[in-house]
């Protein structure tokens, strides 16, 4: 395994790299569920969209609140 690897490096390839130091704030947002306040539907943190302290999944319920 450790010759491919070498070989493919050798011939110009490069190996994926992954994030060092995926800070723990970051898997908050993309792991915690919040319920859209209008519809009930369940969206990450990061993607709720947060008007007068209350998560929506769209600006559409946003819009209805």
């Amino acid at each position: 395994m450790l010759a491919l690897v070498l070989l493919y490096r050798m011939i110009g390839g490069k190996l994926p790299s992954f994030p060092k130091n995926f800070s723990s704030k970051n898997r908050e947002l993309e792991e915690t569920l919040v319920e859209c306040a209008t519809c009930g539907t369940y969206v990450t943190l990061q993607e709720s969209l947060q008007h007068n302290e209350k998560h929506y999944c769209s600006k559409e319920c946003a819009s209805k609140a």
